[in-house]
C-alpha cells in the first residue's frame, strides 16, 4: 500500500468508535441517547450498531432511525456482522468480525464506497486481512475490560506488532478509558473504540466529549494518519 492511499484511509476513518452490545440497544432510551451521541462526535465520531442478539427486524429498524440523524450530524454509521442491513438500507459502512462473511465477500456486495471494518486480536490475523478491501482495523483488547472478564490485555504492544504487518489504520479496542487515548495513539492507533466508557456513564453524550478532547490533543502524533 503507497503512503498515499494509507493517509487517505485514515483521513475518512473517524477517530471515535462508539460501540453497543445487545443490553445497550435494548435500553428504553438507546435511540434518543444515540442521537445525542452523533450530535457531540460529528465528524469525528463513528457508531457501531453492534448486537449479536439482537433480531435483525430490531437491529434494521434502529439503523433506520438512526441514519438520517448520523447523515446530519457527520458521522459514520456502521452496522457489525449485518451485511444484509447495511445493504437494504444503503448504510455508509459495516464492520466485520472474525465470524461474519470475508470482507472481500463483502466487499463485492457493498460495492466500494462503503467503509469496511474488521475487527484482529494480534498480528496473525492482520496478516491475513486483505488490505484493498478493507478501509480499517480494530485492534485488541488492548487492556482488561470488562466486556472480557478474566482475560488480561494483550498491551499496547499489539498496536506495533500488528502496525508491522498491516498499512491499514488502526482503531484501539479495550478498556480505554479518557486517560488511556493519548498513550494509546502514541503506540501507533489511528484512534480508540469505546463501549462503557461512553454508554455506562451517566451522560454518553458529555463522555464522547471528554473522548474527543483528549483525541484532539493528539492531533499530529503517531497514528492519526497526518
Amino acid at each position: 500500500m503507497t503512503p498515499g492511499r494509507a493517509v487517505n484511509r485514515a483521513l475518512r476513518i473517524p477517530r471515535l468508535h462508539v460501540v453497543t452490545d445487545d443490553g445497550v440497544l435494548a435500553r428504553r432510551d438507546f435511540l434518543e441517547q444515540a442521537r445525542r451521541v452523533l450530535e457531540a462526535g460529528g465528524e469525528g465520531l463513528a457508531l457501531h450498531l453492534r448486537g449479536p442478539g439482537t433480531a435483525g427486524g430490531a437491529l434494521y429498524r434502529l439503523a433506520e432511525s438512526l441514519a438520517s440523524p448520523a447523515r446530519q450530524a457527520g458521522s459514520l454509521l456502521l452496522v457489525n456482522d449485518r451485511v444484509d442491513v447495511v445493504l437494504a438500507l444503503g448504510l455508509p459502512g459495516v464492520h466485520l468480525g472474525q465470524r461474519s462473511l470475508p470482507p472481500a465477500a463483502a466487499r463485492r456486495l457493498l460495492g466500494g464506497a462503503v467503509v469496511v471494518g474488521v475487527s484482529v486480536h494480534g498480528e496473525e490475523e492482520a496478516r491475513d486481512v486483505p488490505q484493498e478491501v478493507v478501509d480499517f482495523l480494530l485492534v485488541g483488547a488492548v487492556f482488561a475490560t470488562p466486556s472480557h472478564p478474566g482475560q488480561e490485555g494483550a498491551g499496547l504492544g499489539l498496536l506495533g506488532r500488528v502496525a508491522a504487518v498491516s498499512g491499514l489504520p488502526l482503531v484501539a479496542i479495550g478498556g480505554i478509558t479518557p486517560a488511556r487515548v493519548r498513550e494509546v495513539v502514541g503506540a501507533g492507533a489511528h484512534g480508540v473504540a469505546v463501549k462503557g466508557g461512553v454508554w455506562d456513564q451517566g451522560d454518553p453524550a458529555a463522555s464522547v466529549g471528554v473522548y474527543a478532547r483528549e483525541l484532539q490533543g493528539d492531533q499530529g502524533s503517531p497514528g492519526t494518519g497526518e
